[in-house]
């Protein structure tokens, strides 16, 4: 199929389990979607992965998409899910550039019509473009992210709304996220190598660029940027260390070069070349597709960070001490996740000073919905208190004290939100704002955060 060039942004993007649901095993040949409800079984090579001890499989990294808790609204099924873990396939699947020509009709182009050779077509005019042609690289495993469900797609990531995912007037009317977004290729020699690639091959195992799309020679070869092209961000330091800094936002090709931002999110004309940095993913590398954010964690990094049974203990121990609201006198009890309110037990935290208490009405006032808080008489909001679950947004193992997101609530340790309030995440089409990692909801007042004071 050939995609027309004002359609680029479509034809461009050509475990631990994630908490509460199956783990998605991606290192199969054939997916594992629930598509119309049937689920299927992941089978590679005659052997079904889905069913192996996941300990002796060799692990590359996981994504996960910032803004959701531990799991998606309505729960991680097949390939849409919240958390994607990366693991080595049983045969590899991964492509190299070949070679490449120039053609005047690129749609009767052998390369274009073989189902079985990877190509990208870049349109130069109306008759001319550049084919280049992969060849079959039995050292790398390739893994595509985008909005399409086509089976090509291992990871199926939609539009992030921030807040509550549960209400029912959360819709996207119309994406930004390419059908096939990017693409990861992962060295089965050396699995702390993974490199990502902007655009994916569709289900012909092609890429087009069109006529009006970013693209250049580069020596004797091409290179392109998608519509709205794939950023990436690697922190400086080591993110699991809890003293990293955020990195600066870069632009990754479809050849995987890296370049500086340009003007616009959709610019014509790319920024400039950066030395020094390559497209090797790092523990903590942001990657925005213009629409959902996800960090890379690695293998290595994950072991450094927390557990989710580590969290709900912290969540269990701070329970255990039966904190106190000091009007009502009623125990409060810190829910694990957004969604369970335990009514008079719920804790609320006032923005203005971090103090925790119940729900009342003391201090309300109505007209601006604002409180005074009885314990300093400071006055200002009073959100629910909710623990963030999910350890992979983690940046330590840190003592049990505890700081919350403004105005959201979600807490979590000293290190790990200090670190989030100061990423500034690409936010539409030419802004950067910090939000929650837990549910993307900007952060708002300086710094953005809160520290717990419970009585």
């Amino acid at each position: 199929m050939v995609i027309k060039s004002d359609e680029s942004v479509d034809a461009l993007v050509t475990s631990p389990c994630s908490d509460g649901g199956v783990s998605n095993v991606v290192g199969a040949e054939n997916k594992d979607p629930v598509e119309n409800g049937k689920e299927q079984k992941c089978v590679n090579g005659g052997m079904d992965i889905c069913s192996q001890d996941e300990s002796n499989l060799v692990k590359y990294g996981e994504l996960i998409i910032l803004g959701y808790n531990g799991h998606l609204a309505n729960g991680d099924r097949g390939r849409r899910r919240s958390k994607f873990v990366l693991y080595k396939r049983n045969s590899p699947n991964g492509v190299k550039r070949s070679r490449h020509y120039v053609v005047r009709t690129p749609t009767s182009t052998q390369a274009i019509l073989n189902s079985d050779q990877h190509s990208i077509s870049y349109t130069m005019s109306r008759n001319q473009a550049v084919i280049v042609e992969y060849t079959h690289d039995e050292n790398t495993d390739m893994f595509q992210i985008g909005r399409s469900s086509e089976s090509p797609i291992d990871f199926v990531v939609l539009d992030t709304i921030a807040g509550d995912k549960n209400k029912t007037d959360n819709k996207v009317l119309a994406s930004t996220i390419s059908r096939f977004a990017c693409r990861i290729l992962c060295d089965r020699n050396n699995p702390s190598i993974a490199r990502i690639y902007a655009a994916g091959f569709d289900s012909s195992k092609n890429i087009f660029l069109g006529e009006k799309g970013t693209k250049w020679e580069t020596g004797l070869d091409m290179d392109g940027l998608t519509t709205n092209g794939v950023l990436i961000m690697h922190p400086s330091g080591y993110f699991s260390d809890g003293n990293a800094t955020p990195g600066i936002w870069r632009e990754v090709s479809i050849g995987g070069a890296i370049y500086s931002l340009r003007i616009s999110r959709s610019a014509p004309v790319k920024g400039s070349a950066v030395e020094g940095v390559n497209n090797i993913l790092q523990d903590g590398t942001l990657i925005d597709l213009c629409g959902a954010t996800l960090l890379w964690r690695t293998a290595e990094g994950l072991k450094k960070s927390p557990t989710k049974e580590y969290l709900e203990e912290l969540v269990d121990q701070l329970n255990a001490n039966r904190p106190v609201c000091p009007v009502g006198l009623n125990t409060l009890v810190i829910p694990r996740r957004s969604g369970l309110d335990c009514n008079q037990q719920q804790p609320y935290v006032y923005l203005s000073c971090g103090h925790v208490q119940g729900h009342h009405d003391w201090g309300l006032n109505k007209e601006s919905n604002f409180r005074t808080c009885p314990m300093c008489l400071k006055v200002g909001r009073a959100v629910k208190l909710c623990m963030g679950i999910e350890p992979a947004f983690y940046v330590d193992c840190g003592p049990p004290i505890f700081f919350a997101f403004d105005p959201c609530g979600h807490m979590a340790t000293e290190k790990t939100v200090k670190y989030w309030a100061q990423v500034s995440i690409p936010h539409g089409t030419n802004g950067f704002e910090a939000f929650c990692p837990f549910c993307a909801t900007l952060l708002e007042g300086h710094p953005g955060y809160v520290r717990l004071i419970f009585n």
